[in-house]
């Protein structure tokens, strides 16, 4: 079943974003299970909407690729965990 994760920042900014999403180079090279992805400016900090084809594939992303990269950036990343809420999804409809 696909999820839905909304993952907001708490102080994150849009240059913390960009330099963890082209150490990821998720544009390039998308990684499996990935359905969408959009990221902005919250009243908080920073906020991530992703779709996934399922938690593991997500899961997966986050130990390969995200989990690699914010260690790589140390200091230069996000200032603190993100809070994830997941969502079921019931449909989705691709171009």
């Amino acid at each position: 079943m696909a999820i839905g994760l909304s993952i907001r920042f708490a102080g994150g900014t849009q240059e913390q974003y960009d330099a963890i999403h082209a150490r990821m180079n998720v544009d390039g090279d998308p990684p499996a299970g990935m359905i969408f992805h959009a990221a902005g400016p919250i009243d908080t900090g920073w906020g991530v909407l992703d779709f996934w084809e399922s938690r593991e594939a997500f899961e997966r992303f986050s130990a390969e690729r995200l989990m690699p990269a914010a260690h790589d950036l140390g200091e230069q990343g996000f200032p603190s965990p993100p809070d994830i809420r997941e969502f079921p999804v019931h449909h989705v409809t691709k171009p």
